[in-house]
């Protein structure tokens, strides 16, 4: 089966179904027309015009910040909204810029503003075959609200309001894989990977900052904070068949394997899908 197919799903929206959100001149997101028509009911802080959504309230970030919180509260109790996750993002024109806003995670969707993750993949090299490449792989708890049951990576998490991405790992290593600090600063950035999706919320318009981390043969991973149900170390070939084959893990973690496949050599040039990969995971399709 294709690779591809993944990318393709992970970028599955209609441009014309959304219109952008700005903050005076920069956009800062793509709003969904009927959310953006829900905006109409607050135009002391949105601005809904047919082709574009602006954010007016007056203020600086924490201002903005507890206006678009306000209506959040009254979409919440509407239904439009799914219940607050009490998780905050930081809305920016692009990353490394000045932050504008803070929202909650639950709400990211529903304005279509960029949020921003870590992935980590863990690999060691099994002794007994020749070196050949094993990686860690974590399987979901069943009560995750997003894709219970399905394979993920060693560490993965969002970055949060006021976390840097190496703090979120470092974080995120110690809860979900029992990682102490000092290993998981020997983790190597490799890259990221973009994507824009449409979701029942409206639409996710995702950066995947990614790292790999060569554990050492006595390190087994444990999850402490029950967001995985098991840790189990698989043939990379294997986790690439599975990937290529099945749809047992989540849609995003997809990419991030199909990126380590591709850096370590597991698909190559010879493979007819191999630039539609390299270019789909670095820009979002439509």
């Amino acid at each position: 089966m294709s690779l591809l197919r993944h990318i393709l799903r992970c970028n599955a929206h209609d441009p014309a179904d959304y219109v952008p959100l700005y903050r005076g001149a920069v956009r800062v997101g793509l709003t969904r027309r009927d959310n953006a028509a829900r905006l109409r009911a607050f135009p002391d802080v949105f601005a809904v015009a047919d082709e574009r959504v602006d954010l007016i309230a007056e203020g600086g970030f924490d201002a903005l910040s507890e206006a678009v919180d306000a209506v959040l509260e009254r979409l919440v109790v509407d239904g439009a909204v799914p219940k607050w996750r009490n998780e905050f993002f930081t809305v920016a024109p692009r990353w490394g810029a000045e932050p504008l806003f803070r929202v909650d995670r639950g709400a990211v969707p529903f304005f279509g503003v960029r949020g921003y993750g870590v992935h980590m993949n863990g690999f060691r090299r099994d002794g007994d075959s020749d070196g050949r490449l094993m990686l860690w792989i974590g399987r979901r708890a069943p009560d995750k609200k997003v894709a219970p049951n399905r394979l993920d990576n060693l560490v993965a998490g969002g970055i949060g309001n006021g976390h840097g991405v190496f703090e979120t790992l470092v974080k995120e290593g110690g809860e979900e894989a029992d990682l102490p600090p000092a290993l998981v600063r020997r983790a190597t950035p490799v890259g990221a990977v973009l994507y824009r999706m449409a979701v029942p919320e409206g639409l996710r318009d995702d950066v995947l900052f990614l790292y790999d981390i060569e554990l050492p043969a006595d390190v087994t991973p444990r999850n402490t904070d029950g967001e995985i149900a098991e840790f189990r170390l698989f043939p990379a070939t294997d986790v690439l068949r599975l990937v290529r084959e099945t749809e047992e893990f989540k849609f995003n973690v997809n990419l991030v394997i199909i990126d380590f496949a591709l850096r370590h050599g597991l698909v190559g040039p010879d493979d007819p899908e191999y630039l539609d990969l390299v270019a789909g995971l670095r820009r979002p399709i439509g």
